[in-house]
């Protein structure tokens, strides 16, 4: 964008979802794995340090290889979990307003910032379905335009998903999106990573990170929780 160009919205908020607004919980993906490639819940191993920050099909993959499924079938049962995965999310809304609550702070803060006048979308390695899915059963879809959200159902690798938002955005908007009017929230190093890789700026919460493991990977700002004065006062001192 050029620095002459007047622009019409005071920045773009984006929110990585597990971890940030609500608590991470594989309990969805196990499911939804076990049931695809027909294991038991019990047989279903993660990856080791590639679930925070990644997209779910990528998690799906590894966990299928690493939990005894070749790579072809892994890859071939791709869309049946994408199914599956819907019709877990929907059997277990109850259960999930009972087990992963919203943050403390979470409500309020996408609040105060709608109420400073920023746009806020989503960029979450969640399928989208999975993505509304929580974020309408935990109330927290109100200031949120998923619309030109970037999701796991959108690409594979996460740092493609920033692209996805900057294309939804200018549709929506009908401007470009200035990278630096652009702030990632998450809660993870990879966020930073892929928030850097779009030159937009990054902010994370110490909700199951440590700060010397976040402050590693070179955020903006670290918090500790979602407050909302202070996240909007650090919002409005990175972009302006």
């Amino acid at each position: 964008m050029c620095n002459n160009q007047a622009v019409s919205y005071r920045g773009l908020i984006v929110w990585d979802v597990d971890g940030t607004l609500i608590p991470a919980d594989l309990r969805w993906l196990r499911r939804a794995i076990a049931r695809t490639y027909e294991i038991a819940e019990s047989d279903v191993v993660f990856p080791s340090g590639r679930v925070h920050g990644y997209t779910d099909e990528s998690i799906v993959i590894d966990a299928a290889v690493l939990s005894g499924i070749s790579p072809y079938q892994a890859e071939k049962n791709v869309g049946q979990f994408r199914e599956t995965l819907a019709l877990i999310m929907d059997e277990g809304r109850l259960e999930l307003a009972r087990e992963q609550p919203a943050y403390p702070g979470a409500r309020d803060t996408i609040r105060a910032l709608d109420q400073e006048g920023f746009v806020q979308t989503v960029l979450t390695g969640n399928l989208a379905y999975a993505a509304t899915v929580k974020l309408d059963t935990v109330g927290l879809n109100q200031h949120l335009d998923l619309s030109i959200g970037g999701f796991g159902s959108d690409a594979r690798d996460r740092f493609e998903l920033t692209d996805v938002v900057s294309r939804r955005f200018m549709g929506r908007q009908g401007e470009q999106l200035d990278p630096g009017r652009a702030v990632v929230i998450g809660d993870a190093p990879n966020d930073v990573a892929c928030a850097r890789h779009a030159g937009f700026r990054a902010i994370v919460v110490a909700h199951r990170t440590s700060r010397e493991e976040l402050a590693a990977s070179m955020p903006d700002s670290i918090l500790d929780a979602l407050d909302p004065d202070r996240v909007v006062a650090e919002v409005i001192r990175l972009i302006g």
